[in-house]
């Protein structure tokens, strides 16, 4: 059997530094276009891709439209299992289609994205002198994209609740780092390939995190898989095949001849969604809420728990998002059932919940003992006293009941602002997002909330499990 690795699509903050692994995943039934319908030659795509590859690429599929935007449809019957599309390598563009007197120039600390977004600008500037122009021109333009770095400062304010909003200002701050790294080479070959601005290069970096794939090549962009639409149910998924030298799509399931083909791009919240992709979910199972729980600067023990936090929680080694961690960071995913284990609610936040309820220095001496007894996790054992573990965990109730309240102001902001700029089509797709948004988040904490009160209930009645 040849190896297969799955090729999945990579978010920004994923992939914005070289040393992170790849992210993968995926959402509800949907079906979204990454891309909007241009002064592309689609009728002539597939044959000048498979004269470039000197390979048949597809004979089940032919590009259409539809109220998505373009789009993949059955040019024939597709029954399940069949490989409805085979890319090779060769017709892929990766970091190896730079020029190699630029790559030579390139420092390390340059991730893929850059890279990878470097080609995308000189291929778009040599227009149709390049041989990669029919692809390029089909690429979406700025003003087409609704990530949330191309927000403006009043949009992003709807969503300053949500993690999302520091997020979008860490990958900016990224992309210009990396701007700024690559930006002196460019003007050693202005002649020959032009001027590059940060919005340029921002644009170019967008295009690739939402649209590259992974594999073990690396990083690369593959014409015509760019044209499937998003289906979060579907198990097709792009491949790649190393001894094939090729990616495929399998089909999941039968189509009948001009019916829309869908894949799998991931399993992404609305956070990510957002923010590398500019779209979203209205209803996302797979929403989740990135939280901070602070120590107050008023407790006296501050420093002592401070320091027995960093000594015993441990962060997870490598973090799906690319997002930093700190001992206080928490990412709270939905609570299926109120009467349910918690799924959902990491045992490091009860943990830390635990570690803040103490009052005295005993009480946390007693947790340092009893995790060198066991396991050596602090504060992972519910407390004996039933009135201690309940009020651990009212103090989480109680933080999530806040962040509910700020969400739903939020909300109710968005639903009350009245503004003749809310006729612009941009601001009305971008508060459509930032409501979809919130309003999961909300589900989220809900949902949280719901099991820490049935889990209190319990603890009273029964006394705790």
């Amino acid at each position: 059997m040849p190896f297969r690795t799955p090729t999945f699509c990579r978010s920004l903050k994923t992939i914005v530094n070289s040393h992170h692994s790849l992210n993968f995943s995926s959402s509800l039934p949907l079906k979204v276009s990454r891309h909007l319908v241009h002064n592309c030659d689609c009728d002539g795509f597939l044959p000048w891709l498979e004269r470039k590859a000197g390979s048949t690429i597809s004979s089940s599929l032919y590009i259409g439209k539809s109220s998505y935007g373009r789009s993949l449809f059955a040019s024939k019957a597709i029954q399940t299992g069949d490989c409805i599309l085979k890319v090779p390598y060769s017709v892929q563009i990766t970091a190896d289609n730079l020029p190699p007197e630029i790559t030579s120039l390139i420092s390390e600390e340059v991730g893929y994205i850059a890279k990878l977004a470097i080609v995308i600008l000189i291929e778009k500037k040599l227009g149709q002198g390049s041989d990669w122009d029919p692809y390029i021109s089909c690429l979406p333009q700025q003003g087409d994209l609704h990530n949330t770095i191309f927000w403006n400062e009043n949009e992003l304010e709807m969503i300053r609740q949500s993690s999302v909003y520091q997020e979008t200002i860490n990958q900016k701050s990224q992309i210009e780092k990396d701007f700024f790294a690559v930006r002196p080479v460019f003007e050693c070959f202005h002649q020959s390939f032009g001027v590059f601005t940060y919005k340029d290069f921002m644009h170019a970096c967008t295009l690739v995190g939402s649209r590259a794939w992974g594999s073990t090549k690396g990083l690369s962009l593959i014409p015509f898989a760019d044209f499937f639409n998003h289906d979060g149910v579907s198990e097709s998924i792009v491949m790649s095949d190393d001894d094939k030298q090729c990616s495929e799509v399998i089909a999941d399931r039968d189509y009948a001849p001009g019916e829309q083909v869908l894949i799998r791009y991931g399993k992404f919240s609305n956070a990510t969604l957002v923010l590398d992709f500019g779209f979203t979910v209205p209803y996302n199972t797979y929403d989740q809420v990135q939280i901070q729980f602070d120590i107050p600067k008023h407790d006296p023990m501050h420093g002592m728990k401070l320091e027995l936090l960093q000594r015993y929680l441990v962060l997870p080694t490598e973090d799906v998002k690319g997002v930093e961690h700190s001992v206080n960071s928490f990412t709270i995913k939905e609570v299926k059932s109120a009467r349910g284990k918690g799924k959902g609610i990491p045992q490091s936040l009860r943990a830390f919940a635990r570690v803040l309820s103490c009052t005295t220095r005993q009480e946390l001496n007693d947790l340092v003992n009893e995790a060198a007894l066991t396991d050596g996790r602090l504060a992972r054992r519910p407390f004996e006293g039933i009135n201690r573990e309940i009020q651990a965990h009212l103090m989480l109730s109680s933080l999530f009941a806040r962040l509910i309240e700020e969400r739903n102001a939020a909300i109710k902001s968005l639903d009350s602002f009245n503004s003749p700029y809310l006729l612009c089509e941009r601001l009305a797709v971008r508060r459509s997002m930032a409501r979809d948004l919130l309003v999961g988040e909300i589900r989220v904490l809900k949902s949280a909330s719901a099991w820490l009160e049935n889990y209190c209930d319990l603890a009273m009645t029964r006394g705790v499990r």
